[in-house]
């Protein structure tokens, strides 16, 4: 497969899910900016991808990341991001979506498992999103970060974080 075929249109996303059902394919969603892929980034997609039968990933369009990360955000174009996310083996989809929420997304895709980093807990992470998982049957899992891999490590290294910036990306 030409990993450019695993970017799904978020109107074609729906399909792609049934299909995957269809399949009997377990279907683990994980949502991000995903800004400068890094080592802790590929760990935690290899984690997630490992608890069902195909990985999708939920990626925040360039405007959704500015509103989220401030102005210098992001740093490579929606687009790129999605290109090196398809290109890795454990991701089976990317579809970008424009909202700060990955509410509409995750009402799209009926993840059977959504995969969140451990600084959330259920209680922690966005209420909306938590019903819409659980009220399609989905399972909520946590999973920890790798110990000083960030994108905002990484851009400070560079000189370039903005006070804005999240550590847990």
């Amino acid at each position: 497969m030409n990993f450019r075929e695993k970017i799904v249109a978020l109107a074609d996303l729906r399909a792609w899910r049934e299909q995957a059902r269809r399949d009997g394919r377990r279907v683990v969603v994980t949502n991000g900016c995903f800004d400068l892929l890094h080592a802790g980034h590929v760990t935690y997609l290899e984690a997630a991808r490992n608890l069902g039968d195909a990985l999708v990933v939920g990626l925040n369009s360039d405007a959704s990341v500015r509103r989220l990360k401030g102005e210098s955000r992001p740093v490579n174009a929606e687009q790129d991001r999605a290109l090196v996310l398809a290109a890795l083996e454990s991701v089976s989809a990317v579809a970008i979506f424009p909202e700060t929420s990955a509410a509409a997304f995750l009402r799209l895709v009926e993840p059977d498992i959504y995969v969140k980093g451990a600084d959330y807990t259920h209680e922690k992470m966005n209420q909306e999103e938590r019903r819409i998982v659980e009220g399609c049957g989905g399972e909520i899992h946590f999973l920890a970060f790798v110990a000083g891999k960030s994108t905002t490590n990484l851009l400070g290294r560079l000189g370039q974080a903005g006070p804005s910036a999240s550590a847990r990306e």
